[in-house]
C-alpha cells in the first residue's frame, strides 16, 4: 500500500498547473473540473463555484483532487488519496446535492463520507460514460434549434419535468426554484439549450450542453414529451444537438443509466461508444 504523507488541503494558484496536469489525464472523465479551470484559472473559489481538494506537496504533482462545490467530482485514480479528501470533507459537513465520478473514485469517497452524511437518498451504482467525435450518420431534425432567452418561461416548465422524472425531486426548492431557473437561463443565454417546439409553442424534446470544456460538450436533460414517446422523435433530435455540440467541442458525450435500455440504444445508434463507467451518489 502507498503511503502517503501529505495532507488534505484547499489548492490555490500555486497549485493551478498540477491540477491542470492531473485533469488532463482525462478530459473527458473530467470535463467539469475542467471547465471550471477555464473561468477560474487563479482557482477562486468564487469563480470556481466550490473549492478544489487535493493531495500533494505544494509544486508537486497531485496524487488526487476533488471540487467541492454543488455537486462533489473527485479527479484521479488514486484510491488512498482520495479517501483522504473524502475524510477531511466529512469533516466539514455536507453541502454538495451529489457525487459524481468514476466508479472507483466514487466507490472510495462515499464509503468515508457515508459515516458522517448519513444515508443517500439513492445510488446510480452504474451510468456509462459514452463518447463521439463524429457527426452522427441520421439525418438532425431541422426543427430542434437554440432556445432563445424570451422562451424561457416555454422551456423551463420541461426542464422541471426532466428532472423531476430523472432525479426522483422537483429542482423546486425552497427559493421557489429561483436558482433552478437561472440556472437554465444561464444556459439558454449561452446558447447551450436545445428544443423543438410544437405549433402551440410547447416543447416536444428538450436537451442541453451542461458543460461546454476544451475537450467535449456534454449533454444532459434529454428529454421527449411522454405523450410522443415511442415515435422515433429522440433520435432525429439528438442528432441534430450532437451536431451542434461538435460544432463547440472536439466531441461530445454524456451518461445514462445503465438500465435505461431505450436511451443506450438511440445513443448507440447515433454512434456513441461506451469509454468509462460513473457513479452518482443523489442526496
Amino acid at each position: 500500500m502507498t503511503v502517503i504523507q501529505a495532507e488534505p488541503r484547499v489548492l490555490r494558484a500555486a497549485d493551478e498547473l498540477a491540477v491542470r496536469s492531473l485533469v488532463q489525464r482525462d478530459q473527458v472523465l473530467n470535463c467539469v473540473v475542467s471547465a471550471r479551470l477555464q473561468r477560474a484559472p487563479d482557482l477562486n473559489p468564487h469563480r470556481l463555484g466550490g473549492y478544489l481538494w487535493g493531495v500533494g506537496q505544494a509544486g508537486d504533482e497531485l496524487r488526487a483532487a476533488a471540487f467541492a462545490g454543488g455537486n462533489l467530482v473527485p479527479v484521479g485514480e488514486d484510491l488512498a488519496a482520495l479517501e483522504l479528501i473524502a475524510g477531511q470533507l466529512a469533516r466539514t459537513g455536507r453541502s454538495c446535492s451529489s457525487i459524481v465520478g468514476s466508479v472507483n473514485s466514487v466507490s472510495a469517497m462515499w464509503p468515508v463520507l457515508l459515516r458522517r452524511w448519513g444515508p443517500a437518498r439513492a445510488i446510480r451504482a452504474s451510468q456509462p460514460l459514452l463518447w463521439t467525435d463524429s457527426t452522427p450518420a441520421i439525418e438532425a431534425d431541422p426543427q430542434v434549434r437554440r432556445v432563445r432567452p424570451a422562451e424561457l418561461p416555454r422551456f423551463l416548465p420541461a426542464a422541471v419535468a426532466m428532472f423531476t422524472e430523472e432525479l426522483g425531486m422537483s429542482p423546486i426548492g425552497p427559493d421557489a426554484g429561483r436558482g433552478y431557473r437561472a440556472r437554465v437561463a444561464e444556459l439558454i443565454g449561452a446558447g447551450q439549450a436545445f428544443a423543438r417546439f410544437d405549433a402551440r409553442g410547447q416543447v416536444e424534446f428538450k436537451a442541453e450542453i451542461g458543460v461546454l470544456g476544451p475537450a467535449t460538450a456534454q449533454l444532459q436533460g434529454v428529454w421527449v414529451r411522454p405523450d410522443l414517446r415511442g415515435r422515433g422523435i429522440a433520435t432525429a433530435a439528438l442528432a441534430a444537438v450532437l451536431g451542434y455540440a461538435l460544432q463547440l467541442a472536439p466531441s461530445a458525450s454524456l451518461y445514462v443509466n445503465d438500465y435505461n435500455t431505450p436511451a443506450r440504444r438511440l445513443y448507440d445508434r447515433l454512434g456513441m461508444r461506451q469509454i468509462n463507467t460513473l457513479s452518482t451518489v443523489l442526496f
